[in-house]
């Protein structure tokens, strides 16, 4: 043994020493490692989520949770912290000694697009509906939806019905193929009178819309049901800053009336009532008579340091009547203008009334657990008529669909935050139970909207779904891998009234639903991530129970491949290439009561968005959508998906002055696509130009915009319906639409006060 390795092994009072200086030393070091609480809110006393809060000394970070809170480890003595988030002023503290919480305050300021940054080691897709609001606050129930980057919609009953829905070539009808949420409570309907997974999203008072988290494809775990091209999220506001009295008039009799007041304003509850009344008659020759109303309360309150309460309670209700869709040879005919209609005594009713509950408990400081029961009462009525004379030659077609709901559900989901050296860990885990009771769910033949000629389907749902979720998030520098599974289980029954044998019918049907996420942050300004998931919408309880489907629960593979990036200081860009398939399904057709396949599908195109700030006042910003949607076991040039959209954009520019004068123009485009399987009749596309201003003047803002500046004469949705008019000897197969609105006034004036 060599002289060194001896002195290095002997031991000795000497180097026994040096062994326990260099321990205590490296004790020492490792001590002065703390582990931050906090909480950040703005100075209404407010908690702010989804807060980046980052240590410059080692890029350890947190993110704020619901409540407000943070946990940052590894911090130490004289660290620099940065508290970012896209409505407020950033801040920076310095720690202090023996310093482990902290209270942060954040200012709101002006918007600035230099200021966001890429959050680290998650998806930040979600910054461009945040940049969004900030930039063009949500003002109709039309916006809602527009809202979402790619995703168009499209009114064809007076105003009254759910929209239709076009979203990653998908004519997704009313909501078979996206979920959609408010506050975490459900919004589609299952086994709906009028269609599997009918989102009717007017229940909600656009001014009271906070956030709106979005997600394209089924990559999140904790998202379920109809859950194929997308997830949309909206969360209401906890307060108003003030209250705000608001009327709006416009063109074809329209007008509004919306107020929010707030209730209770104590440093730990906060508590609000908003309200709207709408009516407008449209531009259709025979006048709609739409009219809405809307009454949402909501509540929330501290109840002590680590429990936090939320309630809400809604109620909304809306009428009218209906030009419904029209057939091109009426009008080429001189028959009906481009306003009128084959059959006006078309139209509806329906009301929701929703009462919804939050429990938000922080069990430690790396340890939320959030609790939730909601419940909602439903009727829906309404009266249609596609194909005019076709099956019925004296009474022609009108139909009814009706139901009377009652749904109810509850969330629960366990949430944690670890660091351990230089790996983050986030995991999740979720229950989720859903129940749907639907009282004479209907489709019979009508006349007139008041003679009952024959009932074709008539009977009672009840579907019970339950559902487990877990995920996993492992980080460490650059990369982000994140795991999930997704269990399902449904009960379908129905009761036919129309059979005269008592007999309840019911299936059960289960299914696994794997999800992962992959992230690379080359920097704070490029992020690349790759996202894999299966996602599925079961079908209508009425099929499963009659064996008229094979598959209880159609689901399919999707992928995204894509970077968020900002190439300059005031550019943020995504990109996004992605497939979508779907095995074999059949799909209810509510309007006939039949059951129609359409075989598997596959979908494959590009999402590219682009927000920009070229100044301090003004900002633009654009997204551009292609999609390629075929039928898979269908031969060449007979493949095509009726009205799946190929080409969509929406863009924006708005002009912010020092006067108080704001203004907008936008612009929303869908190209043409194919109407039926072989591409012989065309949905014709369309470009929609809108202008608005508005002028601040302490508390007063008016408001002046003009829809369709250009008085475009276009086609706001359509279909290939094969129909009879009175006194055709043969149906016609054409293009049936809804004209959408003309050149459409509309001016605001809206009064803030505390």
């Amino acid at each position: 043994m060599t002289n060194s390795l001896k002195a290095l092994f002997s031991f000795n009072k000497s180097n026994f020493g040096r062994v326990i200086f260099f321990c205590l030393l490296t004790f020492a070091h490792f001590n002065d490692l703390i582990a931050i609480d906090g909480k950040v809110t703005n100075i209404n006393g407010e908690a702010i989520s989804n807060v980046y809060v980052v240590n410059l000394r080692n890029d350890a970070h947190a993110h704020s949770d619901l409540a407000g809170y943070f946990n940052l480890e590894d911090a130490k003595e004289a660290d620099t912290l940065r508290f970012v988030h896209i409505t407020y002023e950033e801040n920076f503290v310095i720690l202090q000694q023996n310093q482990k919480s902290l209270n942060v305050v954040l200012y709101e300021k002006s918007f600035s697009l230099e200021e966001v940054t890429i959050r680290p080691r998650e998806n930040s897709l979600s910054l461009l509906s945040e940049i969004d609001l900030v930039l063009d606050p949500v003002n109709s129930a039309q916006e809602i939806l527009r809202k979402v980057p790619g995703l168009f919609i499209g009114q064809h009953a007076g105003g009254g019905k759910a929209e239709q829905i076009f979203l990653r070539g998908f004519d997704i009808d009313h909501g078979t193929d996206i979920q959609i949420e408010v506050d975490g409570m459900p919004v589609n309907m299952v086994s709906h009178a009028h269609g599997q997974g009918y989102a009717d999203l007017h229940f909600l008072i656009p001014e009271t819309v906070e956030r709106i988290d979005f997600h394209k494809g089924p990559y999140m775990a904790e998202h379920g049901n109809f859950n194929t091209a997308g997830y949309v999220g909206f969360k209401s506001k906890e307060y108003f800053e003030r209250n705000i009295l608001k009327v709006e008039g416009g063109a074809f009799n329209t007008s509004r009336l919306f107020g929010a007041f707030n209730l209770i304003n104590k440093d730990k509850t906060k508590g609000y009532i908003a309200s709207e009344i709408l009516r407008s008659d449209g531009p259709f020759d025979s006048p709609q008579n739409f009219k809405r109303i809307n009454i949402m309360g909501s509540l929330n309150s501290a109840l002590s340091e680590k429990h936090r309460l939320r309630f809400s309670l809604s109620h909304f209700r809306s009428n009218w009547d209906a030009s419904g869709q029209i057939p091109i040879r009426a009008i080429e005919s001189g028959q009906i203008g481009w306003f009128g209609a084959i059959d006006d005594t078309e139209g509806g009713f329906t009301s929701r009334t929703n009462a919804n509950l939050h429990l938000i408990c922080d069990i430690n400081e790396n340890t939320l657990l959030t609790n939730q029961i909601y419940f909602s009462h439903y009727d829906f009525e309404l009266y249609s008529n596609f194909t005019f004379f076709l099956n019925d030659t004296a009474n022609g077609d009108q139909i009814r669909q009706k139901e009377d709901r009652v749904l109810f559900g509850i969330k629960s989901e366990l949430a944690q935050s670890k660091r351990m050296n230089e790996v983050d860990l986030d995991w999740k885990i979720g229950l989720q139970l859903r129940e749907d009771i639907v009282n004479n769910n209907e489709l019979s033949r009508t006349r007139n909207r008041s003679e009952t000629l024959n009932r074709i389907r008539f009977g009672d749902v009840q579907e019970h779904n339950l559902s487990a979720y877990s995920s996993a998030r492992l980080s460490h520098k650059k990369w982000s891998v994140q795991g999930g599974l997704r269990y399902e289980i449904f009960d379908f029954e129905y009761l036919d009234d129309l059979d005269s044998i008592y007999s309840k019918a019911s299936e059960v049907a289960t299914g696994f639903f794997p999800k992962v996420n992959l992230t690379f942050d080359q920097s704070n300004s490029l992020q690349f991530y790759f996202s894999a998931g299966t996602g599925f919408h079961s079908n209508d309880s009425r099929l499963v129970t009659s064996n008229a489907v094979e598959d209880f629960i159609p689901s399919g593979p999707s992928y995204d491949l894509g970077l968020n990036w900002k190439p300059f200081e005031n550019t943020f860009v995504n990109i996004a290439l992605w497939q979508l398939d779907l095995d074999q399904e059949f799909v209810y057709v509510g309007d006939e009561g039949i059951v129609e396949p359409s075989g598997r599908t596959s979908r494959r195109g590009i999402d590219f968005s682009w927000r920009q700030q070229f100044s301090k006042r003004l900002s633009f910003n654009t997204d551009i959508n292609y999609a390629h949607a075929r039928s898979i076991d269908e031969p060449e040039n007979e493949d095509f998906i009726p009205l799946a959209p190929n080409f969509t954009l929406a863009s924006g520019l708005y002009l912010k002055m020092k006067e108080g004068l704001e203004s907008f123009v936008k612009v929303r485009h869908m190209g043409d696509r194919a109407a039926n399987e072989d591409n012989s009749i065309i949905a014709e596309g369309y470009s929609i130009f809108d202008v608005g201003s508005t002028f601040s003047w302490q508390n007063i803002a008016l408001s002046v915009s003009i829809q369709n500046i250009l008085n475009t004469e276009w086609k706001e949705t359509q279909f290939a319906t094969l129909s009879r008019l009175q006194g055709e000897s043969n149906p016609v197969e054409e293009i049936h639409f809804t004209p959408g609105t003309p050149r459409f006034l509309m001016v605001k004036l809206a009064y803030h006060f505390d």
